[in-house]
């Protein structure tokens, strides 16, 4: 699997740092944000082109960041199948997964140091959903899973139509 990596100027300093964690450990990924600071790419143009790779491979994930998380994690979450979590420390990054099997973490430069930034990133990727919960709690997951993704369907339908 290759991750998708990006962020704009106020996320650039986490995602070098989650960048440097992903080369140390090999894990290839593909860098779609802001490559300079000096020439930063904002959250609005990165976010798209991250959510059209992860519409073409839905075996994908990808990292998000910006100032706060949210404006990646909003932009993102305009299309369809991608399921973007504004997330703000390794539990929630953990609950994305497993319960709402997201597969954008969005996360905010100003708020998340690199250490823990990176500690989130393992977390998300070595989460699977409905890892970990009870039976009953799995079985209602993948239910809830079909009828969002049922929902967002009927509901991106309906904006063609407009």
């Amino acid at each position: 699997m290759k991750l998708i990596l990006g962020s704009d100027k106020s996320g650039f300093i986490l995602k070098e740092a989650i960048r440097a964690y992903l080369d140390e450990e090999n894990i290839e990924y593909e860098d779609v944000g802001t490559q300079d600071i000096d020439v930063p790419k904002p959250f609005f143009d990165t976010a798209p082109v991250a959510a059209k790779l992860l519409q073409k491979d839905p075996a994908r994930k990808a990292i998000l960041i910006c100032g706060t998380g949210m404006g990646m994690s909003q932009v993102a979450n305009k299309f369809s199948g991608v399921w973007a979590a504004c997330c703000e420390s390794v539990y929630a990054a953990h609950m994305c997964r497993a319960v709402n099997n997201s597969n954008a973490l969005c996360m905010g430069g100003w708020v998340i140091g690199p250490e823990m930034g990176i500690e989130m990133v393992k977390t998300f990727l070595n989460t699977a959903h409905t890892e970990g919960l009870e039976e009953w709690r799995q079985e209602f997951l993948r239910k809830a899973a079909d009828k969002v993704n049922q929902i967002d369907m009927e509901n991106r339908r309906e904006d063609k139509n407009v």
